[in-house]
């Protein structure tokens, strides 16, 4: 057996070097680039290692490892999981700064590779800088928090470790059920350790995304089911996006007559006007959407881990006679509340069923009456987010603006707080994935970070942010890195003065306003923030605009611009799109008003309607 002596720190980027992965008949690297912040627990060996292939594997310098780490992640969701990015940073506040990102990967099933330097295997310098001791457990350090938030973890004590780790990484990483972050904590001393490695290490390897089939059985099983239904409803999730079975689930719902209904995260799966779509779903939804899934007694889930803003809770599915079927990779979101379960790839699954189901088709009843719930819901939307003169804009008025404006193949980033509600109404695709969101683990500030990943991977594509003041304020450093990258963003901030949905949500559950609002925040300094000057500091375009049309000026200068460019607007912190969906919230058994007494009240009406699993 050949082998060759190398450190561990370039044996492994040898390695990932080597992998590669077809996308539309094109050998592609599977790891296209590396975000990187370096610091004494990894600049000297895995920052040398990149830094001699840096033609092969593209450095990219961060300014906040949780940032460059959440860049990553919305490349890879923008490539549809097929290529991944790396994130390596210093052992301590750097490699637990990307913790949060890992949560949002593990959340949103999407891969990323966690480099992270870690203490020495030795020992012998401990306690060395920025170790956390844990006095009764010394193989314990701060990365071992990665182990809750990855999908794979491992640390490296030994050079010939990766030989048997960083495969299993990566296979991790591209399994369809069980994609999400894989960590290597690289201890310090091991990443400059020498080792014999069999040159077969370093061999090319050609990655192919493979497509789970559904058992024949559990297919039979759900389309005995869907024949004696009468108002059956399709829940596309992101799965139909990364399985890349859009114009499927287009044919599938053509084919046998069935309205489709989309989660956040898999809105742009279908085109707007596609005869068969009927909005978004859920907690953000519309009410076409919320109004037939109270009605129907099938739901076929498709791509979807269900989550409590797609069902309302739970609640969302009135119907006495109500069954659950799941097309699903992952065993554990197809079986959720006692599904029929159809574990399978998403393009695969909607095959076979349609084959087994044939020609049979749902009623034209139940269609109609879906198309006019979409119809008359697509009114209301262009009606509350049409021009308006009003002093201070709703949210949905300022997205309506854009959204007139956009392109068909402009793509929208939105992520946490009150906009991503009032974005899902309003940016109703024209094209296929063209809205882009991080909404499994809502986290705020991914907005500008996550578009500038998603920027990168469709660079021919105008990428459009909107974001809230608090999560500006939050999380705005890649604006500058999207100015030393010349990675074009148009950035739409609404300043509504503070976290106002969560003001709003205060004062629906009997509350009264505090801390989130700015206003009623008991600051002694109010001081309202300059954003456009903000923004211009880093390098960007920005400017300031009072009006919905000013604002739709704005944009159309920034669409001619070739720099990033923000524009800012003040928006009204109380006016919303109308909510359809009911959301499980904390709420005070002992209440001290008649508000509080109301929510509580309302709280129990709602619980009324839960699905208990079954």
């Amino acid at each position: 057996m050949k082998t060759i002596k190398l450190a561990t720190s370039h044996a492994l980027v040898k390695h990932l070097i080597a992998q590669k992965i077809k996308i539309n008949g094109k050998k592609l690297p599977l790891f296209p680039g590396a975000f990187c912040i370096f610091g004494h627990g990894n600049v000297a060996c895995i920052g040398q290692a990149l830094e001699e292939h840096k033609q092969e594997i593209p450095g990219y310098r961060g300014n906040h490892e949780q940032n460059m780490a959440l860049t990553g992640i919305g490349y890879s969701r923008a490539m549809k999981r097929k290529q991944i990015f790396i994130a390596t940073s210093s052992v301590g506040p750097g490699s637990t700064n990307m913790i949060t990102a890992s949560a949002v990967a593990l959340s949103n099933r999407l891969p990323i590779l966690f480099l992270p330097g870690d203490t020495f295997a030795n020992r012998f310098p401990d306690p060395v800088l920025q170790q956390v001791e844990n006095f009764y457990n010394p193989g314990e350090t701060q990365n071992d928090s990665f182990k809750s938030v990855s999908k794979y973890f491992d640390r490296i004590t030994r050079p010939e470790q990766i030989i048997t780790s960083l495969p299993q990484a990566i296979q991790v990483m591209l399994d369809p059920a069980d994609c999400g972050p894989a960590c290597l904590s690289m201890s310090q001393d091991v990443q400059g350790e020498g080792f014999e490695y069999p040159q077969s290490f370093f061999d090319e390897k050609i990655h192919e995304i493979r497509r789970v089939g559904p058992d024949i059985n559990q297919v039979k099983l759900a389309c005995e089911i869907i024949k004696k239904s009468s108002k059956p409803i399709i829940i596309a999730g992101g799965g139909v996006i990364y399985s890349e079975s859009e114009k499927t689930l287009s044919e599938f719902a053509l084919k046998h007559n069935i309205p489709v209904v989309q989660t956040v995260m898999g809105l742009g799966s279908m085109k707007k006007d596609d005869p068969f779509n009927s909005g978004p779903v859920g907690v953000l939804g519309g009410t076409s959407a919320n109004n037939i899934s109270k009605e129907t007694d099938l739901v076929i889930a498709i791509g979807t881990k269900l989550s409590d803003f797609t069902t309302g809770s739970w609640t969302n599915f009135e119907n006495p006679n109500f069954k659950l079927i799941s097309i699903n990779a992952a065993r554990f979101d197809a079986h959720k509340h006692f599904a029929t379960p159809i574990i399978s790839d998403a393009k695969l699954g909607m095959e076979e069923v349609s084959k087994i189901l044939n020609n049979w088709k749902s009623s034209d009843e139940w269609y109609k009456k879906s198309r006019k719930a979409y119809l008359d819901w697509n009114e209301y939307v262009d009606k509350e987010s049409g021009p308006t003169n009003q002093k201070l804009p709703s949210y949905a008025q300022a997205v309506g603006a854009i959204y007139r404006n956009a392109d068909p193949s402009d793509i929208a980033v939105t992520a946490a707080g009150g906009l991503v509600g009032e974005t899902v109404q309003v940016w109703r695709p024209r094209e296929l994935n063209t809205f882009e969101s991080e909404w499994g683990f809502s986290c705020m500030g991914y907005e500008i970070s996550g578009a500038l990943g998603i920027k990168m991977a469709k660079p021919n594509n105008e990428v459009i942010v909107f974001i809230g003041d608090g999560s500006y304020l939050l999380n705005n450093s890649d604006i500058y890195s999207s100015v030393l990258y010349d990675k074009k963003l148009i950035i739409v901030v609404c300043d509504n003065g503070g976290h106002m949905v969560i003001n709003r949500l205060q004062l629906a559950k009997g509350g009264k306003e505090y801390i989130c609002n700015l206003k009623a925040a008991d600051v002694k300094n109010y001081t309202e923030v300059n954003f456009a000057s903000h923004a211009a500091s880093m390098g960007a375009i920005s400017e300031s605009v009072k009006s919905i049309s000013e604002l739709e000026a704005a944009f159309l200068r920034a669409k001619k611009s070739t720099k990033t460019y923000v524009i800012t607007i003040k928006t009204d912190g109380y006016e919303w799109l109308e909510g359809s969906a009911f959301w499980e919230s904390p709420t005070l058994e002992v209440f001290k008003s008649e508000n509080q007494e109301k929510a509580y009240k309302e709280h129990i009406e709602g619980k009324k309607k839960q699905r208990q699993g079954i």
